[in-house]
């Protein structure tokens, strides 16, 4: 097999996301579906900053397992008034015994996130040209509770 080199990562933002009150979709054939609704929100790195424009959303299932499959749409605006599709899925694995608070809303955002597994791969679409360089590439992002929403480190894989 080819020496290909280490997968190494660059910061590119940091981004949190304010919630909508969320909506119980019902359990269905593969689990419990929920829309937890985008209210807005911000984002900002070395070279990338702006807003979390409200309408987007996470249409998470809830496995039978305990385990939260994430399907994630936002819209990004930038600081220079560029528009950024992000799309991520993901996975949010908590254990057991770290449920029972991660339910509670005064206690959920206090949770260490180094006790759950909450990761995430962002891919954009834009037709800005400033921006052109985010469609040709792959990100990876660690997710946290804060108070009111959730947030991100995301970084670009190089």
């Amino acid at each position: 097999m080819k020496d290909v080199g280490e997968i190494k990562t660059v910061h590119l933002f940091d981004m949190v996301v304010d919630l909508k009150p969320r909506l119980d979709i019902g359990d269905g054939p593969m689990g419990q579906r929920v829309l937890f609704g985008a209210a807005g929100g911000t984002f900002e790195g070395p070279g990338l900053r702006g807003e979390v424009l409200a309408g987007g959303g996470d249409w998470t299932l809830f496995r039978p397992d305990g385990v939260m499959t994430l399907d994630v749409r936002l819209t990004l605006h930038t600081h220079d008034d560029a528009l950024l599709h992000m799309t991520y899925g993901g996975r949010w694995v908590t254990p057991p015994d770290l449920r029972a608070d991660m339910a509670d809303a005064g206690k959920r955002h206090q949770v260490d996130p180094a006790r759950y597994y909450f990761r995430t791969n962002p891919l954009f679409e834009t037709g800005a040209k400033r921006y052109a360089w985010l469609n040709d590439i792959v990100c990876v992002g660690s997710g946290y509770l804060v108070e009111g929403g959730i947030a991100y480190k995301v970084s670009q894989v190089v």
